[in-house]
């Protein structure tokens, strides 16, 4: 039998705080003087490790086990595997699952448990080698995986920060210190390792499109982040690509200089950059499988109404029934993107993780409503079509929260499926703050302006 935590978590764990703290601070100091936000790089590293040890103490003492201390277990099989055959670990790790692989292992090595799980299975593909590495350590391989991730959530503020340099105190806190993202982006769960390639493949887009630098690197990136998107969370890459055909239809618009020229290309530009996405998702028929664009109706109709079981009673909410319709699920939209990103309500939450959920749901409800009571509808959508990343958050975001709240009826699950949403969905909120307070603050040393040019 296979012990979640032993003496070795002792050992293994203030080692690696050691590690991270030395090397975390060379970084920092290597940095701040040219890139003075690498003041929250030890703490935002910091707080992930410590939402990623937080996850494990959960799963053992409250919830007595789940899916994180499933993927330990099957790593510890996996490492097992290796120390006895490194071939059949390899192939483990680089074949698709199939019985000659599972017969690789025995009662020696013990059996995966998510071998019959083909999404599930990645994580344990992907991760495995983290518990070679911290000696089975749960704790360790935990901690190794939140520095991983945090690597690539730190390549994301980067980003928003090169666009907004004077907001990095505001996107500090949207991207690095949500409480919900910290905690089940952080653990050892299928929600960190899409989190980071979202962050991955966002950081990688924006590189190739905006700064023009390192096209082979980013490619590279690009292409790993949707390999682990398409075998762990395949919605999540059908949710990337409006937003990021869209953004690069934005950025190719503005070569052309004349206004009345760009109006008028806008709506066909983006039109085909949508067909293109269209088009790409629909032959990828093969890989994405039950995600296929053909199955992906009936997939969201199955999945919703799975959730809405027996086994899920008072910790549930529905959206209504649809059918596996275009027309029928489009008229779910509003209340599914709603649910997705504000609930549980604070009235909903039923235990100590889930008020502080609702209690992060409430202040970016808060915040949300503020915002549109400023700016009003047509504004926004002003502002949107201002900023190329401005319109890629908040399109993301909708799509994201969209296939989630479509297909999700549990809010155990709803908060954790949601949060790759939850930081481009803050990051839109605070940058369009931006935009008003910039507007306003120019507005009223306009009407100085004047006072004085009258008084004189």
């Amino acid at each position: 039998m296979i012990q979640n935590l032993s003496i070795i978590d002792l050992i293994v764990a203030p080692i690696l705080f050691i590690l991270f703290y030395i090397v975390a601070r060379s970084i920092k100091y290597r940095h701040i003087d040219k890139e003075p936000y690498y003041k929250y790089y030890i703490s935002g590293l910091f707080v992930k490790v410590i939402g990623g040890i937080a996850v494990c103490f959960v799963y053992v003492f409250y919830y007595g086990g789940g899916d994180t201390t499933t993927y330990y277990h099957d790593n510890v099989t996996v490492t097992r595997l290796f120390l006895k055959d490194p071939s059949a670990a390899i192939r483990f790790s680089v074949y698709p699952m199939d019985n000659e692989i599972l017969l690789s292992f025995d009662e020696d090595t013990d059996y995966p448990v998510f071998s019959y799980d083909k999404h599930a299975i990645y994580v344990d593909k992907i991760t495995w080698p983290l518990s070679l590495l911290t000696f089975n350590s749960f704790i360790g391989q935990t901690m190794l995986l939140a520095l991983l991730s945090f690597f690539a959530i730190w390549r994301l503020y980067k980003m928003f920060i090169t666009e907004f340099p004077t907001m990095e105190k505001e996107l500090a806190f949207a991207i690095l210190f949500v409480p919900s993202v910290v905690f089940w982006g952080s653990g050892l769960l299928k929600d960190t390792l899409t989190l980071s390639a979202v962050a991955i493949f966002t950081s990688s887009f924006y590189r190739i499109i905006r700064l023009k630098e390192g096209y082979l690197a980013n490619i590279i990136h690009m292409i790993l982040a949707s390999w682990i998107l398409i075998k762990v969370k395949p919605y999540i890459f059908f949710a990337l690509m409006p937003g990021t055909l869209i953004w690069f239809a934005g950025y190719e618009l503005e070569r052309f200089r004349n206004k009345v020229i760009r109006s008028a290309i806008t709506p066909a530009l983006i039109f085909l950059a949508l067909f293109a996405g269209y088009l790409f998702l629909k032959n990828m028929g093969d890989v994405l499988g039950e995600y296929a664009l053909d199955n992906v109706l009936t997939k969201a109709v199955s999945t919703q109404q799975d959730l809405k079981r027996d086994i899920y009673q008072g910790a549930s909410f529905d959206i209504g029934e649809y059918d596996a319709t275009i027309s029928d699920i489009i008229s779910k939209a509003p209340i599914a993107i709603i649910s997705a990103l504000f609930r549980p309500y604070l009235w909903e939450s039923y235990n100590p993780g889930m008020i502080v959920s609702g209690l992060e749901n409430f202040v970016i409800l808060l915040f949300s409503i503020y915002l549109l009571l400023k700016l009003k509808v047509i504004n926004f959508f002003r502002l949107l079509f201002k900023n190329h990343i401005l319109f890629f958050s908040v399109s993301f975001s909708f799509f994201f929260a969209f296939s989630v709240g479509l297909t999700t009826s549990n809010f155990g699950s709803l908060v954790r499926y949601k949060i790759p949403a939850i930081p481009f969905f803050v990051v839109s909120l605070l940058i369009t703050n931006y935009y008003y307070q910039e507007k306003k603050n120019a507005k009223k040393k306009e009407e100085g302006d004047a006072l004085l040019s009258a008084g004189k």
